[in-house]
């Protein structure tokens, strides 16, 4: 899974010409890795509609306090350089397809 920083988030997630769905993440959170997985076969299956990143919020307090993150995970999608979604908690990849089908 990519990951994402303060510094090139601008261009990887705001630039980016497909919506992007941003995990924020952290290694201390077990509902995180539980993820990993499922964002794994996300951007395999959609990769050609969707970009899908991680951004670890320890190592990134700018782009995390930006955007109001208090809990992990929370997913955000972008698109045209605006959030246009925002998720919070680990899901099965089924009910996040579903709650992606309007924005991508």
């Amino acid at each position: 899974m990519p990951e994402v920083t303060d510094a090139d988030f601008g261009a990887e997630v705001l630039g980016a010409d497909l919506p992007v769905l941003v995990e924020f993440t952290a290694d201390w959170c077990p509902p995180c890795r539980q993820m990993a997985p499922v964002l794994s076969a996300l951007a395999a299956e959609e990769g050609e509609r969707l970009k899908v990143v991680q951004l670890n919020v320890d190592h990134n307090p700018e782009t995390t306090n930006h955007y109001k993150v208090l809990s992990m995970p929370t997913f955000m999608v972008f698109r045209g350089g605006e959030p246009v979604k925002a998720m919070v908690g680990a899901r099965p990849k089924r009910r996040l397809l579903e709650e992606l089908s309007d924005v991508v």
